[in-house]
């Protein structure tokens, strides 16, 4: 017998501002089903998702909830006014009974509930939002950004809470990991429309191009239809006398079809341009040292970073990762040790905190009063990499229309901040770039466009991320800081410091354990990788991951012999039945991935040969 739906919307027609957001929209939520929702910035993810919550009431249409059912939303800005403390908040729904509930997902998230509402951070609020939603269990849980403002450690938690819950959820999130972990259907919006296809988020991009595809073939054939009637309505009204109206109308039905097609959205046009190269050594530090209070930043920290490297710091919140990226540009001083920087530095900054931004100006002032803009001497004008350009052209190019560009910034999402920072600091050449979590809030159509300038780019980047994905894409030097001033330099993005973590947690006691090689050491490649020559088919971070992926491909080998030889002792089992089990499920995680690695080189291969 078909069980119920949770939720079902009919009809739903909803428009802000003389503009439809959504007409006659059509959606149902089932039981059990893990849903990614996907679309553009802007594209109303978030207003379809306060439609579905019941706080946005649609122009026409209906929402059907059945009784007993209880749909519960994750707002990103939640309002904590009449609470005391972040816990009070996010028990209010509960029981005393219950209350240890909100203790137990507090611990996973990273937040102390004692902690007073006043004196909250906005990543803390959001949190403490999050903990409301899992703690209160709903029959249906719709996320929007729940990854914002967690670190790797947090979201790898709410990952696993999420997989194995029963409760259906729909989710939006800019990680691709996260959706591709957890996601079973996708709902995308796109230009007003949802879409649903009952696969997850893998297989998303593709479904999405063949859709497109299939766009653009009928436009052609309806622009040849077109073009084949207006041929007739020129020469063959001309020829005859009496004129086949019926022939006319449709002609003229035809145009209007024609311009009634919503074009879709383009990418933004972002582009970087360096200023010249940098000397070859950008920074080196030696034995740094910063501690605030009791708590430790860093000690006896040594890096070279070199022209073009891509290093990414991960580590849990509050860590210092901001604080040792900004001892590396010179902006804080160290309590011992030296940073020295290179020459020719034109280091250009993207602020997680937005603290450039002033919400009170509108875009256009913002990008001319920026005082790191190189305006043109005109008020409409902006220096874009050497050129005078239009402040509303500039900004169109970042997606932004004209009537954005006289708003003020304070009412941007999340997303657009995020494109005007970028606009401000690809407007002028840098060879330094720093990236303080860039990928908060960006869709994913902008992050792929940001990934392919960055491995293109000339110049050397700093980055501080949670988004594994991102990182893996990316970085070719991963500094993991874990706390108590450790900071441990690996080779290669995420997955590639996940597995070297692996390796030295695994070592025999007593055994030296070799550290991670550094971006300046000789490279250890398979002898394959060192002949190989630089083909010309691959961007900059793939060319990496060739590179990289005989090692990666070696260790894995190292590690599967390894577990063989333990799982080869036929009394394991009975003497030792949990590490049989831990090591059985290593051999099969480790043989998927040496299998995907090596298919991954082979596609690598044929594609720098094609």
């Amino acid at each position: 017998m078909a069980r119920a739906p949770l939720l079902q919307l009919s009809g739903i027609t909803l428009t802000f501002g003389g503009n439809p957001v959504f007409d006659g929209l059509d959606l149902t939520v089932q039981p059990g089903d893990r849903v990614a929702l996907v679309g553009r910035n802007g594209s109303g993810k978030s207003t379809l998702m306060k439609v579905m919550a019941g706080l946005v009431e649609p122009d026409q249409g209906e929402r059907v909830v059945p009784a007993g059912v209880r749909v519960g939303y994750m707002e990103q800005e939640p309002d904590l006014s009449g609470f005391a403390t972040l816990g009070d908040f996010a028990a209010s729904a509960l029981g005393d009974a219950e209350r240890y509930k909100v203790e137990m997902v507090a611990q996973g998230l990273k937040f102390r509930p004692e902690t007073p509402v006043e004196t909250a951070s906005g990543g803390e609020r959001r949190r403490a939002a999050l903990a409301k939603l899992l703690a209160e269990a709903p029959e249906l849980m719709l996320l929007d950004e729940p990854t914002n403002h967690l670190d790797i450690e947090a979201i790898g938690w709410l990952e696993a809470e999420l997989r194995q819950t029963r409760t259906a959820f729909v989710l939006i999130s800019h990680d691709r990991a996260f959706l591709r972990h957890l996601t079973r259907a996708t709902l995308w919006i796109d230009r007003g429309t949802v879409r649903r296809t009952e696969q997850g988020f893998e297989g998303f991009e593709e479904w999405r191009e063949r859709i497109w595809a299939e766009e653009d073939e009928a436009r052609h054939k309806l622009d040849r239809k077109i073009k084949a009637e207006a041929k007739w309505a020129v020469e063959g009204i001309s020829a005859r006398r009496k004129r086949n109206m019926g022939r006319v109308r449709a002609l003229e039905a035809l145009r209007a079809e024609r311009a009634g097609q919503i074009r879709r959205q383009g990418t933004a046009a972002m582009e970087l341009e360096t200023s010249g190269p940098s000397g070859k050594r950008v920074i080196e530090a030696k034995g740094l040292e910063k501690v605030f209070g009791e708590k430790a930043i860093v000690k006896g920290f040594d890096l070279r970073v070199l022209r073009g490297d891509r290093v990414a710091f991960v580590g849990p919140n509050g860590v210092g990762k901001t604080t040792l990226l900004k001892m590396l540009t010179g902006e804080v001083a160290p309590d011992a040790g030296a940073v020295t920087q290179g020459t020719n530095l034109e280091i250009a900054v993207f602020d997680q905190a937005r603290a450039t931004l002033d919400f009170s100006m509108t875009l256009w002032d913002g990008m001319v009063n920026d005082p790191d803009m190189r305006v043109s001497g005109r008020s409409d004008q902006v220096m874009v990499r050497g050129t005078p350009k239009h402040v509303v052209a500039y900004l169109k190019d970042f997606l932004f229309d004209e009537q954005q560009a006289r708003a003020p910034i304070g009412s941007l999402s999340g997303g657009e901040r995020a494109r005007l920072l970028l606009a401000r600091i690809m407007a002028r050449p840098s060879n330094v770039l720093v990236l303080d979590e860039p990928t908060n809030d960006l869709d994913v159509e902008t992050l792929d466009l940001l990934q392919d300038i960055l491995g293109e780019y000339d110049g050397t980047v700093l980055l501080v991320s949670h988004d594994r994905d991102f990182i893996d894409r990316v970085a070719t030097t991963t500094i993991a800081m874990e706390g108590d001033g450790r900071a441990t330099v690996y080779a290669g993005g995420w997955s590639d410091y996940q597995a070297q973590k692996l390796l030295s947690a695994e070592a025999p006691a007593g055994a030296a354990t070799k550290p991670a090689p550094k971006k300046d050491a000789p490279k250890e490649a398979a002898p394959a990788a060192k002949e190989a020559p630089k083909k010309s088919g691959l961007s900059f971070t793939e060319k990496h991951r060739l590179e990289a992926l005989p090692g990666v491909m070696e260790k894995l080998e190292f590690e599967i012999r390894k577990l063989v030889d333990l799982l080869a002792d036929p009394e394991l089992f009975s003497r030792e039945p949990v590490k049989f089990k831990k090591a059985t499920e290593m051999l099969a995680e480790r043989q998927a991935s040496l299998e995907a690695a090596e298919e991954e080189w082979l596609a690598l291969e044929e594609k720098a040969g094609g």
